[in-house]
């Protein structure tokens, strides 16, 4: 190993040890369900949303955005993102406060748990799906993480991809494990902060590698397609490809998805006072539009580097940063631990998402399928080690799922996103706006939510034509569909439960 690596594993590791640090000093603050997984609601506004958005964007904003603009152009990344960015700002503006006010009231400290109880459910059957299908999208997003993980240590090191995958999987679920939520997020804090140092550096050393930003940008206007709208660039042909409204409507559609984000919600259920989320709304859109922007840049600028001759052509476009970062790295001791602190970055977008992740699909297991549906009562210490072994057999499954070191991490996350959004967004966004909403439109648009998304994937979409879009707008669709009608035909809810959805009605 050369001495330029040595100094970047060094630095990574450095950083490794201070999310440790802080999984052990928050460890002895858990003493209850509400603390393990919610913080106690004692979050601050900057922390809610900086955690909020950096467990949101994973490995996805430092890989998968990047690859995607390197590969094809501007058209695919901008319209995700947008439709990133749009949703982001909605979701804040009107589900936080009343999801918090709501969860608050009801006792909720999940998500599955506060539709059970929004819905007077005794008999948990909404809770016990919704943690379900919390573990089976949840699972292959984590995968993804262990993925990104594995790539980078094999591209920096030459270390077997699966080793890499394995190291960083154990330290996650170890700070995971010990801190539970406090620790989560504080951690999510510090990653977005390395997270947007390394989009900054990455960007800044690109362009001048590049000849500056006249060449990126005559680079780009020189390839056929590559800074449209409407078209997207085929490296392989040399042309532009005709790219519809109804591609770019079905990507805007990713924003559909923030609404049934379960790692994104209890952000909002967390935080010390909903008078703050107003703050936390600013701040986190302006933060996840600005990096998703950049994100694309470094896409642009690094195709850019490799036409002007500075770096090899890459046969993996996800691996665009990591290949800035080494050559980077070559010009001293300084650059050398910039380059540690960028690669950081990677794993702390990573780290960010799996994280939240295993905390939330471990409360689905330990709070809602085996106290609410099973019926088994726990003691706080007995609900919090079934929680902690949850959290260890997700890491291990999604391990398994990860063994492939030739999966997309777009491919993979576009998928769980398009599970979640579908099967949560229209019940959340029904739940918090529609108080004629019953448990059983509920149950249905959740159920034919999550279900279209694999016929979609796997029967519809593979005709093309118009049918090819995005999974998760059809799939929304029909799930919204599902709830209004099915709550629509029957039995109208109870006065208790009218009376309770108008006591938690925002005040303008």
């Amino acid at each position: 190993m050369s001495g330029v690596s040595v100094i970047i594993l060094c630095t990574i590791l450095a950083y490794m040890c201070l999310l440790i640090g802080v999984g052990a000093y928050n460890a002895r603050k858990n003493s209850s369900s509400e603390d393990f997984y919610l913080g106690g609601r004692k979050m601050g506004a900057l922390v809610v949303a900086m955690s909020a958005e950096a467990s949101d964007m994973s490995s996805w904003l430092l890989m998968g955005l990047p690859g995607v603009a390197y590969l094809t152009g501007l058209a695919d990344a901008f319209w995700t993102a947008a439709g990133l960015a749009i949703g982001t700002y909605l979701n804040w503006l009107f589900t936080s406060r009343r999801l918090r006010r709501y969860s608050e009231k009801i006792g909720a400290i999940t998500v599955p748990t506060f539709f059970a109880k929004r819905f007077h459910d005794d008999r948990n059957i909404i809770t016990a799906i919704s943690a379900v299908i919390i573990v089976v999208f949840f699972v292959p997003y984590v995968a993804s993480g262990f993925a990104a993980c594995g790539k980078l240590f094999n591209s920096l090191f030459g270390l077997d991809y699966m080793t890499g995958a394995i190291m960083f999987a154990i330290i996650i679920v170890v700070y995971t494990i010990a801190g539970g939520f406090t620790t989560v997020a504080t951690n999510d804090l510090i990653q977005s902060i390395v997270m947007s140092i390394a989009l900054v550096s990455i960007v800044t050393f690109g362009v001048s590698s590049a000849g500056g930003m006249d060449a990126v940008m005559d680079n780009a206007k020189s390839l056929s397609g590559y800074l449209s709208f409407s078209a997207i660039h085929d490296a392989v042909a040399g042309t532009a490809v005709p790219y519809s409204a109804l591609s770019a409507v079905s990507l805007l559609a990713w924003g559909i998805g923030y609404f049934g984000m379960p790692h994104i919600l209890v952000r909002f259920m967390s935080i010390e006072d909903e008078n703050k989320l107003v703050l936390s709304r600013r701040v986190a859109s302006v933060w996840v539009t600005i990096a998703m922007g950049v994100a694309i840049f470094i896409g642009i600028v690094g195709l850019a580097v490799v036409n002007a001759g500075a770096m090899e052509p890459l046969e993996d476009s996800e691996r665009i940063i990591i290949a800035l970062t080494n050559l980077l790295s070559q010009h001293g001791f300084v650059t050398a631990v910039l380059g540690g602190v960028i690669l950081a970055g990677i794993l702390a977008a990573t780290m960010s998402t799996a994280d939240s992740q295993m905390l939330v699909a471990a409360s689905g297991v330990s709070e809602n399928i085996v106290q609410d549906f099973m019926g088994k009562k726990l003691t706080e210490k007995q609900g919090l080690l079934v929680a902690r072994g949850t959290i260890l057999v997700i890491a291990l499954i999604a391990l398994f799922m990860a063994r492939d070191p030739n999966s997309s991490v777009f491919g993979i996350v576009s998928f769980a996103w398009a599970g979640m959004g579908a099967a949560f967004a229209g019940v959340m966004i029904c739940s918090l706006f529609w108080k004629r909403t019953t448990l059983q439109g509920a149950l249905a648009g959740m159920i034919s939510g999550g279900a279209m998304v694999f016929i979609w994937k796997y029967m519809v979409r593979p005709m093309g034509g118009v049918l090819d879009i995005y999974e998760l707008l059809p799939a929304f669709l029909v799930s919204l569909a599902m709830i209004i009608i099915v709550s629509l035909v029957t039995k109208a809810p109870d006065q208790s439960i009218i009376d309770e959805f108008e006591s938690v009605t925002i005040k303008k």
